[in-house]
């Protein structure tokens, strides 16, 4: 009897592996995620003229990988920034089209309306076929997911990268270099993987001129950089229903 018990569990046990248990809406938390020291520094709100290109450059100079979430109004005559990021081997996200909170937050279809007109106009620009599920939200998934517009957006195959680590140089940009450089130490969650929200936009020159500090300190500490892509595993704030 005691043989057959455990055999029994054995195969419970082996068929949790096959068939995982779907998780209550109300408990439902990023995957989990290994030791290894990875950052992953991002960018949003790009292309942009000047600080784009300036953080290109940084990026370049330190044989860095970063990725940037896109925002489709941006890119009208700032193609060639936007090309540059791709062939210098840079990760590309979605992060809306319009950045019209009214407008994207309005229900999930209109979110996912916007992820798939930014992701057009990416591949009608570089002139490719990038099927690309990595989207963050404007502000930040927290108190915007919940359990229809996660299905929703599972349902696309699109992945959630939100941030443990901000610069907080969204609606401070002008803040001296040195506060991004000591916020980039600051994680959020004490996780091993580091994912660095920084911005790109007209007003974040602070931000470029940061870039190489923080990408010193994170070498110094041991940290491999890397851009996200469909291996990455997704971050997304715990959210209820």
């Amino acid at each position: 009897m005691k043989r057959i018990i455990q055999t029994l569990f054995l195969l419970l046990l082996s068929l949790c592996f096959i068939f995982p248990f779907s998780l209550s809406a109300s408990s439902i938390t990023p995957p989990q995620e290994t030791d290894e020291k990875v950052v992953y520094l991002t960018f949003d709100d790009g292309p942009t003229p000047k600080v784009t290109e300036q953080i290109l450059d940084v990026l370049k100079a330190n044989d860095v990988k970063a990725t940037f979430f896109i925002v489709g109004k941006e890119i009208k005559g700032r193609e060639a920034i936007l090309k540059r990021i791709y062939e210098e081997g840079h990760g590309i996200g979605l992060h809306t089209y319009s950045h019209n909170f009214k407008i994207i937050y309005k229900n999930p279809e209109s979110f996912i309306m916007e992820m798939e007109k930014v992701k057009s106009t990416i591949n009608e620009t570089l002139g490719t076929h990038l099927d690309i599920k990595a989207i963050r939200f404007p502000g930040g998934s927290a108190g915007r997911l919940n359990t229809k517009f996660y299905n929703a957006l599972c349902a696309k195959g699109y992945c959630i990268y939100d941030w443990n680590v901000d610069l907080q140089d969204g609606i401070k940009g002008t803040l001296p270099p040195s506060t991004f450089v000591k916020n980039a130490k600051k994680c959020q969650d004490g996780r091993m993987r580091r994912i660095i929200l920084a911005h790109c936009n007209g007003n974040n020159k602070n931000t470029a001129l940061a870039l190489n500090d923080i990408i010193t300190y994170y070498k110094q500490e041991g940290y491999i950089f890397k851009a996200i892509d469909h291996t990455t595993t997704p971050y997304f704030y715990r959210f209820k229903k």
